[in-house]
Formats: structure tokens, sequence, C-alpha cells
């Protein structure tokens, strides 16, 4: 087993300096999601890719992403979190080195799919980290409020620095970024946080090959559409209850299904599923909308989202953590759960030729402040009644949420946008499911507060 707590004390005199080493992580990791979007078409021009090959740039490494976590969890509680979080960033800055000198599009797919698995081994590590590093407690409480913030701002920033840099330095700028901001985690990943030996348990081997094909289908069947999709949906399914069966009955499971007896890890991951379904939704509508229809360029598009990261970085770094100490996860996801799907549903109001004072804005904000709250409430939860031990696997449970939120839960929201004759209708039908959606799971997670 690990020795949290004599790594615990190794770090206290260098707790920030292991927090900012972890928010570096988690900014490779999503803005790797993020910030070639701007550069496709640059990409695509430069490599005559048709649109149909072109967006496989971002569903590689979404598929992978999703499909590894939780093998990636397991890896880090076996052989020790720190050596799986140097080797996930490791690759991911290689991927993204390989990917900047690409010859080719075929290169730079492959690239982009081993940047996600190296994100997938990474994010879980990093995770149970952070928890090992700060214990329960307000000071945890504040990390998890840093370590939301830099996640929020990464996602919607990182399209803005690919914007950028794009139009500035061409789109191999965006990967050459990578790689530097790898580089230096990688650098100070030593001395900032603590080595562990990990758990010596079989790596359960038949249940990493299920629920890795059984995740990686299911996004790429919600990432594709049409005929294949459903084909791939149900394949999926299939992976994914062999995976149940099998992880039922192994003695020492890649997923413990115990896990889920607990109802905070079943809130939490209801809670990632809905935040990043909602959250994510935004951040895919508004460039159509805006360029779309309000005749906004994709760097004014991105400047316009920057309020959005600035509401949740400033109250999940300087609200969340008491609020948390005085309150419990429980109540702020339910609060952020409301103000994001309120923030999501105000966009029902936004016009062909609206404001985006009097009709984007509002709802930008007020969505940043439910999930500068939810975030923190619903990674407390997810790992407050977990063993220390299996802190890496359930923090891979949560992303894996969060990741299926991301891809499928915005795949039907686009797939019921398109079930209406008027574009524009179409959004505002997406917005108000999604922010029903929010509003419902936030009056379950209410309720099953009051049951317990």
């Amino acid at each position: 087993m690990l020795n949290t707590s004599a790594q615990g004390r190794a770090l206290s005199q260098r707790p920030g300096l292991a927090l900012g080493v972890l928010a570096g992580a988690l900014a490779l990791d999503l803005s790797g999601m993020a910030v070639l979007n701007a550069a496709l078409p640059s990409v695509g021009a430069r490599f005559e890719l048709r649109d149909t090959t072109l967006q496989w740039v971002m569903t590689a490494y979404s598929v992978t992403f999703a499909g590894f976590l939780l093998v990636g969890g397991r890896l880090a509680d076996v052989f020790g979190r720190r050596r799986v979080f140097e080797a996930g960033v490791a690759l991911f800055t290689l991927a993204a080195l390989v990917g900047a000198l690409a010859p080719d599009g075929a290169v730079l797919l492959g690239a982009r799919a081993v940047q996600g698995i190296g994100a997938a081994l990474s994010g879980p590590a990093a995770l149970a980290l952070l928890t090992e590093v700060f214990p329960e407690g307000p000071s945890r409480g504040r990390a998890l409020g840093v370590y939301a913030a830099v996640g929020a701002a990464s996602f919607s920033g990182g399209m803005l620095l690919g914007g950028v840099l794009t139009e500035f330095l061409g789109w191999r700028s965006v990967l050459w970024f990578s790689v530097a901001l790898g580089a230096i985690v990688l650098a100070i990943t030593r001395s900032g946080l603590p080595d562990g030996a990990g758990t010596r348990v079989p790596l359960d081997l038949a249940g990493a090959i299920t629920g890795t094909l059984g995740l990686a289908l299911l996004v790429i069947g919600v990432s594709l559409g049409g005929v294949w999709a459903w084909a791939l949906i149900a394949a999926a399914v299939v992976f994914l209850v062999l995976f149940a069966v099998h992880e039922h009955r192994a003695p020492d499971p890649l997923l413990p299904l115990a896990l889920f007896r607990m109802s905070s890890v079943r809130l939490a991951t209801a809670a990632a599923f809905l935040q990043y379904t909602a959250s994510v939704a935004i951040v895919f509508f508004a460039p159509l909308y805006l360029q779309g229809m309000l005749g906004y360029s994709p760097v004014e598009s991105g400047l316009s989202l920057v309020p959005m990261s600035l509401t949740v970085f400033l109250t999940a770094n300087f609200a969340t953590g008491r609020l948390l100490a005085r309150y419990g996860p429980r109540a702020l996801m339910v609060t952020g759960l409301l103000l994001i799907g309120a923030g999501t549903a105000l966009w029902i109001t936004t016009p062909a030729h609206g404001s985006y004072l009097l009709h984007v804005l509002p709802g930008l904000v007020i969505s940043g402040f439910g999930q500068g709250l939810n975030f923190p409430a619903m990674t407390t939860s997810g790992l407050s009644d977990v063993p220390p031990k299996q802190h890496a696997v359930a923090g891979a449970v949560n992303v894996v949420a969060q990741q299926i939120g991301s891809s499928a839960g915005v795949a039907a929201l686009v797939l019921l946008a398109a079930t209406t004759d008027d574009r524009l209708s179409g959004y505002h039908l997406a917005y108000l499911v999604a922010g029903i959606a929010c509003a419902i799971g936030a009056g379950g997670i209410a309720l099953a507060g009051r049951r317990n």
C-alpha cells in the first residue's frame, strides 16, 4: 500500500509547488482537447484533409483519453502515482513533438491519439496525488478550488490561445506550446511530488480490454453519427456489459464496483456528467452562434468566452474552499448545477441579431459561478468515502463521466438541435434541455441528501 502519511509529511513544506505541477498537467490535458480547434482549417488546408477526416484531429484525442482513463487510474494505484503521472506527461509531450513535426495527416492523427493516452495516464494520477498532498479539510478545499479554476480556464483558454497562435505563428506553434509546457511540468515533477511504490496487485487485463474498448467505441459512435453510429454504440454496450460482469467476479477488479455503492461517488459522477454536458455545449454552440449569426471572427469568438473562464477561476479560487468547509460538497453540487442549468437555459433568449452584453454575457457568468462551485465539490465528493489506495481509480471514474458528458452528452444535444428546421431554434432547444437536465440532477442530489 502507498505510504501516504510519510509522503504527506515530506511535502508539507512545498505544497504550492506540488499544486503548480498538478495544475500544469491538468492544463495540458484539457487544453489538449481544445487548443487545435481554431487551427483545424489550417491543418486541413496543409494536408488536404476532407472535413470528415479533419474532425478526427479532435476525436482521436477524445477517444483514447476516455478509453484509457480507467486503465490509467489502475496503473497509478498499482505502480505508484508519481511514476505513472511522469509517464503520462512524458508520453503526451513526446506525442505533441511528433505532431508538431508531422509530415502528413496520418502522423498527426496518430500523434493526437497517443496524446490522449498520455492524458489518460496523468489525469487520474494527478487527482490522487492532490488528495495525497493536501489532507482533508480547508487546505484540500482551497487546492481543489485552484485545480478547478485552472481546469476551467484551460479549456476555453485553450481555444483562445490556439486561435491567436495559429493566426500569428501557424498551426504547428500550437503543438510546440504543448511541448514547452509539458517539458516544464516534467522538469519540476520530482522536486514537487511524492513517490510511492504502489500496491502490487494484478492489472486485470480482461477488464482493461473490455472497458477500454467499450468506452472508446461509445465515444467513436456518438462522434460519428449516421448509420454506423448505432452499430458502434451497440458494440460499446456489449463490451461494457462484459466489463461489468467480469469486474463483478474478478478478485482484483480494474474498477471496484463497490465504489458505486457509495452515494457520494454516484452523485459526484452524475454531477460531473451534467456539468460537462452543459458547459461544453455552450463552448460548442457559442462559436456557431457568434460567428455564424453575429459575425464575430474566430479570435473575437474565443475572447467572448473569457468571462465564463474568469468567473470559474475567481469563484473556485476565492470562495469554494470556504463554502466547502462550511456547507459540504452536496450543497455546493446542488447549487452549482442549478446555476449551470440556469446560465445555459438563459441562452434561449439569444436572437438572430443579439447583443453580447444583453443576451450572451449573463448566461456565461451565471454558468461560470455554477462551474466554480460544482467542480471542486464533485471532486471532493467522489473521493471523500473512498480508501486512499483507490483514489486514482475513483478519480478516473469522475473524469470518465466528464468525458462522456463532453462527448456523448454534447453529441445528443447536437442531434436534438438538428431536429428543427430553424438553426437558431435548434440551438435554443439544446440549451433548454441541458438546463432542465441540470435542474433535475440538482433535485436528485438534494433528495438523495435528505434520504441519507
